[in-house]
């Protein structure tokens, strides 16, 4: 991609027919050698050329949409005269392989708790899992006992105990996607190694048997997982009670985790991104993508999700696949989500949110190219499904839906121990029990929220900084930030109430 910046635009491309504005700009103006024929949005776009009815728009060198009408240089391009219309994007399996050289001096160490299995956590939970919704209030009321200055007085070394709630586990097909997912969730929050301590928490006679979780994926009951079930304990208070006691049981263990150097091959980082404007995919995403490359160098992993935030741009990862399966397992994730949509009434271009919209996003084309550069240039390693567990260093793909949420509880349970989450409208996610880190794409977002921003890659338009150099800034944020520095939305207390699993299929 070769990107031309000026005062007063980006060009990402020499093939782009439209240019992306740095600021607002009012009819009459010149930008581009063009006159600007309409008062236009910071970070939207701006025709360069003629573009002709049902003509291809061009950003990043591909094709964003189609021109509804006679677009003429100068004028604004966005939903009022673009259209989505599905392409075909294909590449040969592995046609672009690149690698990265770990700069010399970058640390690649942190300080993580090792665990005695050989995974790393950089955060020391005691978990409460729920079965069922039905056990909701039960788990919760269990954490409320515990308070955070309590136990980091008590126990330095916990940084807390949280309830997984959530609002399904009842009423599902026992061979169906949904039953699968939430299964394959709860399991991987379970053995995350961000968790030193796991209570199940069940009502009794739900679908969700806790019994078969154990059995199906091998957990065994002893001091650091156990189970509770409400109509065997005797109701709501007994269960909690019980609960209470349980955890205060597994507090002592827990602390005796202590923080020793580990290398970066031992992170696992979720690549998330949500609120995105027409920045995000020109600082923020590509920032997070240089970022990932250095992690996957040093020997992590690195897991980008969002199926449908890919849509348009899968040529851009299935030619960076070292192997077939990589490649056509993504394929048929996106077939499985056009279906999906369709059976639904929906269309894939049902995404970019309003939101994204306003930012600068017209077509889920545009907002997966950007999107994708969250995964940097790396050898694309495998597909894998919604929450199942990663099994093979460097960055690969998991399917998932674009609502954050759902996206990033299924990356922790595949193993993801680190969020990095890219934004330019907005956020105020935060995870548990893995941390969120998150990146705005523009500084007017970070001057507007930056209570909520770790990191502002908005500076590669303001002040002229690298991707290489904001990548690196990422980078390093990851290893403070694993080695136990707080990121600002877990300062804040968030991550209590994003535990979504993705329910799929028909609550009966």
């Amino acid at each position: 991609m070769t990107t031309i910046k000026d005062v007063n635009f980006v060009r990402l491309n020499e093939h782009d027919n439209v240019v992306v504005l740095t600021s607002a700009t009012e009819a009459g103006a010149t930008v581009s050698n063009c006159a600007v024929k309409d008062d236009i949005p910071p970070a939207h776009k701006m025709a360069t050329s003629e573009i002709p009815t049902g003509s291809a728009v061009i950003k990043y060198g591909q094709i964003i949409g189609y021109a509804t009408e006679d677009i003429h240089p100068g004028q604004h391009v966005h939903s009022h005269n673009l259209e989505f219309r599905s392409v075909d994007v294909e590449a040969d399996v592995g046609s672009v392989q690149h690698t990265i050289e770990l700069p010399e001096g970058l640390p690649t160490t942190f300080q993580g708790y090792q665990r005695k299995n050989g995974a790393t956590g950089t955060r020391n939970f005691i978990a409460v899992l729920t079965s069922v919704n039905c056990s909701a209030t039960a788990a919760h009321m269990i954490a409320a006992a515990f308070y955070d200055d309590q136990i980091a007085q008590e126990y330095p070394n916990v940084d807390g105990v949280a309830a997984f709630s959530h609002g399904t586990g009842c009423g599902l097909a026992t061979n169906a996607d949904g039953f699968a997912n939430l299964q394959r969730v709860l399991w991987g929050y379970a053995t995350n190694p961000n968790v030193g301590g796991v209570l199940f928490v069940g009502l009794g006679c739900e679908v969700n048997q806790i019994d078969f979780l154990l059995e199906a994926y091998g957990l065994r009951q002893g001091p650091t997982v156990q189970v509770l079930n409400i109509q065997n304990s005797g109701g709501l208070r007994k269960t909690v009670e019980a609960g209470v006691e349980i955890v205060r049981s597994m507090l002592p263990d827990a602390n005796g985790a202590k923080r020793t150097e580990c290398h970066v091959s031992k992170l696992a980082v979720a690549l998330q991104c949500g609120g995105s404007d027409g920045w995000s995919g020109i600082t923020a995403n590509p920032a997070l993508g240089y970022a990932s490359d250095l992690i996957a160098a040093a020997g992590g992993s690195t897991l980008l999700a969002e199926t449908p935030e890919v849509y348009g741009a899968q040529h851009l990862l299935t030619s960076r696949a070292t192997n077939q399966a990589a490649a056509n397992n993504l394929i048929k994730r996106l077939s499985w989500w056009e279906h999906y949509t369709k059976i639904n009434d929906g269309s894939m271009d049902n995404n970019p949110s309003p939101g994204n919209k306003q930012g600068g996003l017209t077509t889920i084309l545009e907002k997966s190219l950007g999107a994708v550069a969250k995964g940097g240039t790396a050898p694309f390693q495998a597909t894998y499904r919604y929450g199942e567990k990663i099994k093979a260093p460097g960055f690969s793909f998991m399917d998932s839906p674009g609502y954050d949420p759902a996206s990033i509880t299924g990356q922790i349970a595949s193993g993801c121990n680190m969020v990095v989450f890219t934004t330019g409208r907005g956020s105020a996610f935060g995870s548990k029990p893995a941390p969120t880190i998150k990146v705005s794409s523009n500084d007017a977002l970070w001057v507007r929220q930056e209570e909520d921003i770790d990191v502002n890659a908005g500076t590669i338009v303001s002040q002229g900084k690298t991707i290489e150099e904001l990548g690196t800034e990422i980078y390093l944020k990851i290893l403070d930030v694993a080695s136990g520095t707080s990121s600002k939305s877990e300062a804040q207390g968030l991550g209590d109430h994003e535990f979504v699993p993705w329910q799929v299929g028909a609550v009966m």
